[in-house]
């Protein structure tokens, strides 16, 4: 009769130290969670705090990850995908942004989500402003020449576009982590969007030159501030130091529209700054960070020299 008692409330208060600790220490329970839009097709949801894998992950009302704007401070915007997001391991004092809030006394405004290309970026600064900023720059990586929208759901679809929070520590551990897991041991493994564990370059397919590098210099001139493009290279292309044909393209387009283009091979990025394929590292954030400190001071700079 013991035995029947002892056994299933030992796994009772085993299951629940188990869900105490995925919440408490790692954040289950706890992630960054999107909405759908139908001008730039997904965005995280405005006015989060979350703790998730010993990271703090901050967004404001307006749905960036930085603090609340604020009027006292030049604004500079800083645009892209998951390289600039950081992705839920890097904290948010760890980010490129927000190292360049503190060290300049200028604030970052983090415009940018998982897979992002420029029209998402330019989208949404169509419809929100550019919030008095005095400069924007696009961190894109070479993908990006093809990466149009298309507005495939994701939000509530795919495991990195959550839209709710799971009930259960243990259930979102086992069917967002575990099981896709060994059904990936039996099927080719589809890329994550969110995460883009590389092992390989990304290749994206779209047909035509993504429009958003055109509609987001027509913004910058239309708000009479500079426009500044930081090219990103991948894990491949660091390998052979070089760009592959579609950031070739992206040089291409910038020195044709005579956009200042910087990039990472320029501004010191080597293999130890990256998280993966393509996303950087705590250190990767700092340099970033560097590099556009320096592009800022020089565009502005010049822009005041005239």
């Amino acid at each position: 009769m013991k035995k029947k008692v002892i056994i299933p409330l030992t796994i009772i208060v085993c299951l629940l130290a188990v869900e105490c600790v995925l919440r408490f220490k790692w954040g289950f329970c706890d992630a960054l969670l999107y909405r759908s839009d139908p001008h730039y097709e997904y965005i995280a949801q405005p006015n989060q705090s979350h703790h998730r894998f010993g990271c703090n992950i901050l967004y404001n009302s307006y749905s960036q990850r930085n603090d609340e704007p604020d009027s006292t401070r030049i604004h500079i915007l800083g645009l892209g995908d998951s390289v600039l997001f950081g992705g839920q391991w890097i904290d948010q004092d760890s980010l490129a942004t927000s190292i360049f809030t503190r060290e300049t006394g200028m604030q970052m405004l983090n415009i940018s989500a998982g897979s992002w290309g420029p029209d998402n970026c330019a989208a949404y600064l169509k419809e929100n402003g550019t919030f008095g900023a005095k400069a924007m720059i696009l961190v894109c990586s070479s993908h990006d020449a093809y990466d149009v929208m298309d507005f495939k759901p994701v939000v509530g679809v795919h495991s990195s576009y959550p839209s709710s929070q799971y009930k259960l520590a243990i259930v979102e551990v086992l069917d967002r982590y575990l099981l896709p897991r060994l059904k990936g041991m039996f099927r080719k493994k589809q890329l994550d969007p969110d995460e883009q564990v590389l092992h390989s370059a990304i290749v994206k397919k779209g047909k035509n030159f993504n429009p958003g590098f055109f509609k987001l210099k027509e913004i910058a001139a239309n708000a009479h501030i500079p426009f500044l493009i930081y090219l990103h290279p991948d894990a491949e292309e660091q390998k052979i130091n070089s760009f592959n044909e579609m950031g070739q393209l992206i040089i291409k387009w910038a020195n044709e529209n005579h956009v200042p283009l910087y990039n990472g091979f320029e501004g010191r990025e080597d293999i130890s700054m990256y998280h993966d394929g393509i996303h950087l590292n705590v250190k990767g954030q700092k340099n970033l960070s560097a590099n556009m400190e320096t592009m800022v001071e020089e565009s502005l700079n010049e822009s005041f020299s005239k």
